[in-house]
């Protein structure tokens, strides 16, 4: 019998956000329920230092003052361990928090781990995913198979930041 991934359940405005308390790049916990009372931009990314992922977080980067600055905090989520998570924020000086999901529990919680197309074949794999969580931990809204170049200013047109 061979393993198939089943599609993953997508979360849909209103849904409770699935809460996880993970590493961050430092090994610190990072609870999504300590964030209540503000909104908090959850993205899943496949892996650190690849280009496209770099592209995303640098963006994330830039954009973190101004989106501050209207309510909303950032926490990336992968599947790479802490040390790597550590390399990425250093050579790329990113200002975000980025925690690492291993077995990839909140990623499949999330519905960002699964079958997807890549290079025309499916896989399996994390599906680049944004989710806006608002300040009483619902999903606000969620975008699945997101690009890597201009989602971020995509996503600040959206919540009107220009």
């Amino acid at each position: 019998m061979t393993e198939t991934a089943a599609a993953p359940v997508r979360l849909s405005p209103g849904d409770p956000a699935p809460d996880f308390t993970l590493p961050d790049a430092d090994g610190n916990e990072v609870a999504l329920s300590s964030y209540r009372g503000r909104r908090v931009i959850v993205y899943c990314y496949p892996a650190a230092l690849t280009p496209g992922c770099t592209t995303q977080a640098v963006d994330f980067t830039e954009a973190a003052g101004d989106l501050a600055q209207a309510g909303l905090d950032i926490i990336g989520v992968s599947p790479d361990e802490p040390e790597k998570l550590l390399k990425f924020r250093e050579k790329e000086s990113l200002g975000i928090t980025l925690v690492s999901d291993p077995d990839k529990s909140v990623l499949k919680a999330y519905g960002a781990y699964g079958p997807k197309k890549l290079y025309g074949k499916e896989v399996v794999g994390v599906i680049r995913s944004t989710f806006i969580v608002d300040a009483e931990g619902r999903i606000e809204s969620a975008a699945y198979n997101v690009k890597a170049t201009g989602h971020v200013a995509k996503l600040r047109r959206e919540l009107g930041l220009g």
